[in-house]
C-alpha cells in the first residue's frame, strides 16, 4: 500500500525564503515536500540551512516548471506554498497546477501586477473550487496589513498611509524581482478607490520612522499589495505605501541601479529584457544573505489611518522580516489543513485567516512586539 502524500508542498525550497518556510513547517510539525528544479540544491539547503531539519518529516522532489509536471506533483497534497519569483513570470504555471490538483495557493510576492492578474484571471475560478488564492503572504505586506486592520477597527477611517522598514539586504530573488518589476510593470496607489500610477521619476521619499529621530529614505517599492487588497474593502478609499531598508547608502543606490538597468534595456523585447535584468540583478546580489540576527534585522510597520473626524496610528516593531515571512507561510498551511479559511478565492492573509490570528502567531514566535495603537475620535 502506497503511503499518503505529504499535505504541503514548498515550491522553491532551496531559496532563502523557502528554507525558512520549511523551518517553520518543522516547528508546526507539518510534513512537507521540498520541491524545486534541482534535488541536489534542495538536499544541500535542507541539511545546511534549515535548523532542526533532522527532526522534520519531509521529502525532496525535483520537478520541471510546467503545468503538467507541477500538477502531478501537487496531486494528493492540500496546500502549495510558492516562493519562486518573479511571480509574474514563473507564477502562472504554479497557479494553474494548483487549480488542476485542487490545492490552496499562497506565495510571498510583492509584485502588484501579479496580484491584479490573479484577482482578475484566477480569483473567481479558485472561489468556485472552494480554494484559497492568497499571494503576498509575507512580512513586507502582511504585518503592515495587520496594523491597518487594527486601525480600521475604529469606524469612520477611510485613508491608509502605510510605511514599512526593515534591516538587512534583499535576497537574490528579491533583487531580481525589484529590477524586473520596475522595468516591466507600473506601480499604483489607491485614490478614491481608483488605481493611480505613482510618479515614475519622483525619486526617494524622506519619511519619519516611529521610534527614532533620524529620517529614513523610502520608495513606492512597486506599489505593494495593500492598494489591491483594500480596493474591495468598503471602508477604505485611499491607500498609499512607501518602504525601504534602514541602510541609507543601500537605499541611495537603488534608484540609480534601476535607472541604469531601464536605460540599458529600453529597446529590447520582453524576453531579452528579462534576461538582461536578471543578469544585472545577479551583479548586484549573487550570494545568499546571512541568517537573520534579531539584534540587527529589525522591522517597523507603521500605519496612519484617517477619516473626516477620526485618526488612528498603529506601529508594529519586530525583527527578522524573512523569518516573519516563513512563519506566516507555515501558519497559513497549518490553518488550511485544519479548517476552511475565512474567505476562499482571491484573499489577503488577514482576509483569509484573520488579523488577530496572524498577529498572535507572530507574537507566539517572538517576532513582533505588541502593537502600539493610538486612536483619536
Amino acid at each position: 500500500m502506497s503511503k499518503p502524500k505529504k499535505p504541503v508542498v514548498v515550491y522553491g525550497a532551496s531559496g532563502y525564503t523557502g528554507r525558512l518556510v520549511c523551518e517553520y513547517l518543522r516547528e508546526y510539525g507539518i510534513p512537507f515536500i521540498a520541491a524545486g528544479r534541482s534535488a541536489d540544491k534542495i538536499q544541500a539547503a535542507m541539511k545546511s540551512n534549515v535548523a532542526g531539519i533532522e527532526t522534520a518529516s519531509y521529502e525532496v522532489v525535483e520537478v520541471i516548471h510546467t503545468v503538467e509536471a507541477l500538477t502531478q506533483l501537487f496531486k494528493g497534497a492540500s496546500v502549495v506554498l510558492n516562493t519562486v519569483g518573479p511571480f509574474a513570470k514563473f507564477g502562472p504555471e504554479v497557479v494553474e497546477a494548483c487549480l488542476a490538483a485542487k490545492c490552496h495557493y499562497t506565495d510571498t510576492t510583492g509584485e502588484q501586477d501579479w496580484l491584479i492578474t490573479l484577482d482578475q484571471e484566477y480569483g473567481a475560478r479558485f472561489a468556485a473550487a472552494g480554494l484559497l488564492l492568497s499571494p503576498g503572504l509575507a512580512q513586507m505586506y502582511t504585518t503592515g496589513e495587520i496594523a491597518a486592520q487594527l486601525c480600521l477597527e475604529t469606524p469612520g477611517l477611510d485613508t491608509l498611509d502605510i510605511a514599512v522598514f526593515w534591516g538587512g539586504s534583499p535576497t537574490i530573488a528579491s533583487t531580481q524581482t525589484i529590477l524586473v518589476n520596475a522595468a516591466m510593470a507600473k506601480a499604483y496607489y489607491l485614490e478614491q478607490n481608483q488605481f493611480v500610477e505613482h510618479q515614475a521619476d519622483a525619486g526617494l521619499y524622506s519619511l519619519t520612522i516611529p521610534g527614532q529621530h533620524e529620517a529614513a529614505l523610502a520608495l513606492p517599492w512597486g506599489g505593494t499589495s495593500h492598494p489591491v487588497w483594500f480596493k474591495k474593502d468598503p471602508r477604505v478609499s485611499n491607500v498609499k505605501v512607501l518602504g525601504g531598508v534602514f541602510n541609507k547608502p543601500l537605499m541611495l543606490g537603488v534608484p540609480q541601479i534601476v535607472a541604469a538597468a531601464l536605460k540599458a534595456t529600453e529597446d529590447m523585447n520582453a524576453d531579452d529584457r528579462y534576461a538582461a535584468l536578471a543578469k544585472t540583478a545577479a551583479g548586484v546580489m549573487n550570494t545568499m544573505p546571512p541568517r537573520e540576527n534579531p539584534r540587527i534585522n529589525k522591522s517597523v510597520d507603521s500605519v496612519h489611518a484617517s477619516g473626516p473626524l477620526a485618526r488612528a496610528h498603529c506601529v508594529i516593531f519586530g525583527n527578522c522580516n524573512y523569518k516573519q515571512t516563513g512563519m506566516l507561510q507555515a501558519f497559513a498551511a497549518a490553518s488550511l489543513l485544519q479548517q476552511v479559511p475565512k474567505r476562499v478565492g482571491f484573499a489577503s492573509g488577514c482576509q483569509a485567516f484573520g488579523h488577530h490570528e496572524l498577529l498572535g502567531a507572530l507574537r507566539s514566535f517572538g517576532l513582533v512586539q505588541a502593537p502600539v495603537l493610538t486612536v483619536h475620535t
